[in-house]
């Protein structure tokens, strides 16, 4: 599979068999991403990886805050607005959806709030001494896993609601108090017969987003 290809396979799938990963190709897939760039090869990404008890003891407790009502609190700031197009292509997202899944658009809320269902999610985290740039560089690295679980015949999501309640995470897998949790991304095996995964957001022509001179 070459690079673009991958790229262009990877979708962000939202319904995962109870299949597990095998622990080896969980290190074969974070190997390969240690080839990622980061600002002056600083590397910022600390990563911890869920699975078998301890995952399903994360989605308990997410269970539990649900049914509490129990606001999210993520480890980074939020977004305060968006620009008008990032907006636009948001507002399309559902009737998108909607579209491509007809009736199984219902399961979403559930499967968001299950953590997908996935067998294993790696939780991407970042030292707050350092500053928004390290970020991008955990982007970077998120991509970098997506892409290597593609070319292995996994499916992937990254997620907020992977990291809604930190505190939960923090307690499960050890994760210090020094370390912001950036992000999460479940991993596993596509449940195909499940219609959410029809879903492929669009993406906007090359020449509204590409300014190319000469």
């Amino acid at each position: 599979m070459t690079v673009t290809e991958a790229l262009n396979k990877r979708t962000s799938i939202r319904a995962y068999l109870p299949t597990a990963v095998a622990k080896g190709t969980l290190l074969e897939i974070l190997a390969a991403a240690e080839r990622t760039p980061s600002w002056a090869n600083s590397q910022p990404w600390e990563v911890f990886v869920a699975t078998g008890a301890t995952l399903e003891r994360i989605r308990g407790g997410y269970a539990e805050n649900y049914a509490g009502a129990v606001k999210a609190s993520v480890d980074v700031e939020r977004p305060t607005q968006w620009t008008e197009s990032c907006q636009n292509r948001t507002k399309q997202l559902y009737p998108d959806m909607v579209r491509d899944c007809g009736d199984d658009v219902g399961k979403f809320g559930e499967l968001n709030n299950s953590m997908f269902n996935a067998p294993a999610v790696i939780y991407l985290c970042v030292d707050r001494l350092l500053a928004h740039w390290a970020l991008w560089d955990i982007g970077a690295y998120s991509q970098s896993v997506m892409l290597a679980a593609q070319e292995r015949g996994l499916s992937t999501i990254p997620a907020i609601t992977l990291v809604s309640y930190p505190d939960i995470v923090r307690r499960e897998l050890k994760i210090p108090d020094n370390l912001r949790i950036a992000l999460g991304v479940a991993v596993g095996y596509a449940d195909t017969s499940n219609g959410i995964n029809n879903f492929h957001s669009a993406r906007d022509d090359l020449s509204s987003v590409v300014r190319f001179f000469e």
